[in-house]
């Protein structure tokens, strides 16, 4: 049994492009919710919107995915 990923390097380089994509995933949120023409977080929290909340949630699964492809290469 080998145990490569104990290995400081590897740690380390997993540890940066986990924080990398979730960085980009929050920067792409930004986004989005400054596209959008209402305050996604109030709608969602405050008004309790449920469709809006499967939408957005939705969408977060799609750009968790593009990000994870593109840094996994």
């Amino acid at each position: 049994m080998d145990i490569e990923w104990l290995k400081p390097g590897v740690f380390l380089g997993s540890m940066a492009f986990a924080l990398m994509g979730v960085l980009m995933f929050w920067v792409c949120f930004i986004i989005v919710d400054k596209l959008t023409p209402y305050d996604l977080w109030g709608e969602i929290v405050e008004k309790k919107n449920v469709a809006l909340a499967i939408v957005v949630g939705s969408m977060c699964l799609a750009i968790g995915q593009i990000v994870a492809a593109a840094v996994h290469g």
